[in-house]
This record gives C-alpha cells, structure tokens and sequence, in this order.
C-alpha cells in the first residue's frame, strides 16, 4: 500500500471549483471536496500499486471581521457580516466533521487591506468605455493577503517527509512556493505529485515535482468566466 497524504491550497481550490462547478453551499462545496480527493486514492488503472490516505490537509485563512473603508461607497464596510464571512466559517466547520481531514488555518493581513479596481474594470476606464460615474461595487474586489498558509504546507510537507509518515505526497496548488518543501521531500524519497487543477505551471517546475495528475475537468473552447472565491460575494 502507497501511503498518500493530501495537502490542499484552499484559496486556490475554491477559486478553480468555483470555475468550474460554480457556487455552492457550504456543505456541498464540503462534499465536493472530499469526492475530489478520493479520485486520487481510487486504484488508477494505469498504475500497479494501491494507496492508502494517510490525511487531507486543508490550508486556508480565517475569515476577516475588520471593518474596511469602500472608496465607492465612502462608507466602512464591517467584513464580520458579509456573506463571505458566514460562509467560510460555515464551510470549514463541514471540513471538520470529514474523515481524515486537518484543518490548517492561517490568518489574512486586515490591516493592509483594501478595495481596488478589478482589472477588466480600470482597462474600460482607460479605453473610456466606462467612466467614473457608471462604477459599481461589482467593478471592485478586496485585496487581502493571507499569511502563514504557505509556510503551515512547507511545515506539514518536510513532516511528514522526515518522519517517513508517507510514501506519496498529492499537493492540490498552483504557484511554485511549495518548491523547497518538494524538493526537501523527494530527497526524503517521497513520491511528490502535483495537481494544478488544469492551470498551467512553469516550465521549470517539472523538475521539481514526480508527475502531475489531477481529476478537474477539460477546459470548455471560450470559456472566460472570470475566476473567484467559490464563497458568496
């Protein structure tokens, strides 16, 4: 038996699952999620071996109570009662009751955070195909940076690594800041496996990792919805 552990980008699978499945509820998106890791457990035809899931474990912020100035609305927004808010809280008290999965919750920078223009929106205001006055709070989006998360991920991966917890490692991710940890691990002789979900990675990425697989769907010929949070907005 392969014993595989599961290591979760929650902000980057919320935002792949929300483009491809759209939005749901808490408990569903729970589901969902759960389903999704155990298609990479399940006996793979192609490959002689069996695994065993050892853990899931989901990396994610803790949602945001501040209060935040909106430069539309010139008023403060109180984060603590928005959908978003609910929803998270919601959604990782259903991963809580999953089997096998640990939840990893970092924090989100408040106090750096700010509304913006959407990028499709500041490009129309300089082509003049919208002005100032035909804003709306769609055109804008909250920057805020997590913190902690990817350190918690290079943590859990050296870990499990060291202690010879697991044979396999299946990263679900996008962006290359996990390469330290992957190549740390790999020297442990863990198999390390990428699931980009469909994105595209760098090239210089392949050398890092053992393969990539990943149960996300074909992207659909033009689709261009645009990707976020899979919570309420």
């Amino acid at each position: 038996m392969i014993r595989t552990a599961i290591m979760i980008d929650g902000a980057f699978y919320r935002r792949r699952a929300y483009h491809f499945w759209g939005e749901k509820h808490p408990e569903q998106r729970a589901a969902e999620l759960y389903n999704y890791c155990k298609q990479h457990i399940a006996k793979n035809g192609r490959e002689p071996d069996r695994m065993s899931l050892y853990r899931i474990f989901y990396y994610d912020a803790q949602p945001s109570s501040r209060r935040i100035f909106h430069p539309l609305l010139q008023r403060t927004v109180d984060l603590g009662k928005s959908d978003t808010f609910k929803w998270s809280n919601d959604f990782y008290q259903e991963l809580r009751h999953q089997r096998k999965f640990a939840l990893r919750l970092g924090y989100l920078a408040s106090e750096q955070a700010f509304y913006t223009l959407r990028e499709k929106s500041l490009k129309r205001l300089m082509n003049r195909t919208l002005t100032v006055d035909q804003l709306t709070e769609a055109d804008f989006t909250l920057e805020i940076k997590q913190k902690s998360v990817d350190m918690m991920i290079g943590v859990d991966i050296s870990s499990v690594a060291f202690k010879k917890q697991v044979d396999r490692i299946i990263l679900i991710a996008g962006d290359s800041d996990f390469v330290p940890a992957a190549k740390q691990a790999r020297r442990e002789g863990v198999d390390f496996i990428l699931d980009p979900m469909r994105k595209d990675i760098k090239p210089d990425l392949f050398e890092h990792i053992d393969g990539i697989r990943t149960n996300a769907p074909h992207e659909r010929a033009g689709d261009t919805k645009d990707l976020r949070d899979g919570s309420p907005q």
